[in-house]
């Protein structure tokens, strides 16, 4: 891992406070996998009603949301991802997501 260089590098106002901030909330989504499920059922089980019926998933989804989204050490770890992702665009000039792709199997 880079950690050394990544520690050196000033982050723009949009990384720190949009791109890192995003990156979080994708990742917080995943770790709160079985509490976004739980509100996606109730709300299609509630439909219209799912503001009344559907108070205590969200406020559980949103708590355990907002236990990452408070948590230092966890934007932190979302910034070392970043700029690892960052600095390997920089060097290969494909985007994360594209590398992420799998290679056609017919090569």
């Amino acid at each position: 891992m880079e950690t050394a260089n990544t520690e050196e590098v000033q982050l723009r106002h949009v990384e720190k406070d949009v791109l890192i901030p995003k990156m979080m909330r994708d990742k917080a989504r995943e770790r709160c996998a079985e509490k976004v499920e739980a509100f996606n059922h109730c709300c299609k089980e509630a439909g219209f009603f799912m503001v009344f019926k559907c108070r205590e998933e969200n406020s559980a989804l949103k708590e355990c949301l907002t236990l990452h989204y408070k948590d230092p050490a966890f934007f932190e770890e979302c910034k070392q991802e970043y700029l690892r992702e960052k600095l390997e665009y920089e060097r290969t000039g494909i985007p994360a997501k594209n590398r992420k792709q799998k290679l056609p199997t017919s090569m």
